[in-house]
C-alpha cells in the first residue's frame, strides 16, 4: 500500500462501485471489497490491478490481486480467484480507480518547530514551511523559504538550500540539496482514454540515501508505485532531471543537464557527461560511462563507455565519425575554370 505518511487511503469500495465510477464492465465478482491499488506483481486480495499489455499475460495469471482490470480479449487469462472488470483502456480505468482509493496528504496545517527538530542543533531559516509529520535530524539546516511537505523525513547533518520543495521523500544523513531543487513531484505518466489522456496517480516515494548531493534546480520525481532511489554518495549537478521509478546506484556522478527517463536502473560508479540523456526502462551497468551529449537508447553493459546519438560503444562511435569525415572531405568541389 502507499506510505501512510504521504498518502491518505480513502474508504473501500466494491468492485461494482468502482466499475460504475470508472466506466468499466463487471465480468465477475462485483461484491468484493477493494481497499487499495497495486501492480499485478505485488497486489494482494484487497487490491485492484490491471493488465494493459498482452505480453504480461503470465503475470496476470499469477497475480494475487482481488480484482483485475483487463481488456475483453484477456478475460480468460485472469485467475479464478479474482474479480474481473473489463475496459477498452484498462490502465486509464485503473488510474481513475487509484484516485477513488488514495490521495496525497495535503499541506493544510504547519507543524511547530518543537515537533519537527530532533534537538536544538537543527537550524530552520526564516520562511520555512513544515508539514505535519516532518522530522529533521540533529545538526541539519533548512534554508529560507523551503517547503517540507507532510511526512518528509530528513536525517542528520544535512544541508537543504533555500527555495527547495521536498515531498513524499525520505532523506538520509549528510545529504546536500542545493537551492531550488524539486524533490518528490509527481512523475510524468498518462494513459489514453476515450475522453483523452488521464493522469496516472504517482503513489510512490523518493528515497535519497546517505551522502548524496543534489544540485540547484534539479528535479527528482517520486515513483509511480515503487520508489525512486538515489544510492549512497551519488553526486548530481545542477539542472538534472531524474524520472519516476529510477534506481540509481552508489557513487554515481551526473553532470549538468543530464536527463534520466522513468524506470531506468543504473549500477554503482556510473558517470554521465553534461547533457547526456537516457531513454526509459533501460539498464546501465556498474562502472559504465556516458559521454556528454550522448543519447542512450539501449542497455549499456558494465564498464563500457558510450558516446554519440544514438549512443554506442565509444570505439565504434569514433570509427564511424572518422569514416564520415573522410567521406565528406574526399568529395571536393570542382575547380573553377
Amino acid at each position: 500500500m502507499p506510505d501512510s505518511r504521504f498518502f491518505e487511503t480513502l474508504p473501500s469500495l466494491t468492485v461494482a462501485e468502482i466499475a460504475a465510477r470508472v466506466g468499466a464492465e463487471v465480468r465477475r465478482g462485483g461484491d468484493r471489497i477493494i481497499a487499495h491499488v497495486a501492480p499485478l506483481s505485488s497486489a494482494d486480495g484487497g487490491a485492484i490491478a490491471f493488465l494493459a499489455d498482452r505480453k504480461m499475460a503470465a503475470a496476470l495469471g499469477e497475480t494475487q490481486a482481488g480484482c483485475v482490470i483487463v481488456s475483453g480479449d484477456t478475460v480468460d487469462a485472469a485467475p479464478e480467484t479474482a474479480s474481473v472488470l473489463t475496459s477498452r483502456t484498462p490502465q486509464a480505468a485503473w488510474a481513475l480507480a487509484s484516485m477513488l482509493l488514495h490521495r496525497p496528504i495535503a499541506l493544510t496545517d504547519a507543524a511547530a518547530r518543537k515537533d519537527v527538530a530532533e534537538d536544538d542543533s537543527v537550524v530552520i531559516e526564516p520562511g520555512v514551511v513544515l508539514g505535519q509529520g516532518v522530522r529533521i535530524g540533529r545538526g541539519s539546516r533548512v534554508g529560507a523559504n523551503t517547503v517540507l511537505g507532510p511526512g518528509v523525513q530528513i536525517g542528520r547533518d544535512c544541508v537543504i538550500g533555500s527555495n527547495v520543495t521536498l515531498g513524499f521523500a525520505l532523506i538520509g544523513d549528510r545529504v546536500k540539496i542545493y537551492a531550488g531543487a524539486r524533490i518528490g513531484e509527481a512523475g510524468f505518466g498518462a494513459a489514453g482514454s476515450a475522453a483523452g489522456p488521464v493522469d496516472i496517480p504517482q503513489l510512490g516515494r523518493v528515497v535519497i540515501q546517505d551522502g548524496v548531493t543534489i544540485g540547484a534546480n534539479s528535479c527528482i520525481d517520486r515513483g509511480a508505485y515503487a520508489d525512486t532511489i538515489i544510492g549512497e554518495n551519488t553526486k548530481i549537478d545542477n539542472l538534472v532531471m531524474i524520472g519516476h521509478n529510477c534506481v540509481i546506484g552508489r557513487n554515481c556522478l551526473m553532470a549538468a543537464h543530464t536527463g534520466i527517463s522513468g524506470s531506468v536502473t543504473i549500477g554503482d560508479n556510473v558517470m554521465f557527461g553534461g547533457q547526456a540523456g537516457v531513454g526509459d526502462h533501460l539498464k546501465i551497468g556498474e562502472g559504465a560511462r556516458v559521454a556528454g551529449g550522448a543519447g542512450v537508447l539501449a542497455d549499456i553493459p558494465a564498464g563500457e563507455t558510450w558516446s554519440g546519438y544514438p549512443a554506442r560503444p565509444i570505439r565504434q562511435f569514433l570509427r564511424e565519425t572518422i569514416w564520415l569525415a573522410k567521406q565528406t572531405s574526399s568529395k571536393k568541389a570542382p575547380k573553377e575554370s
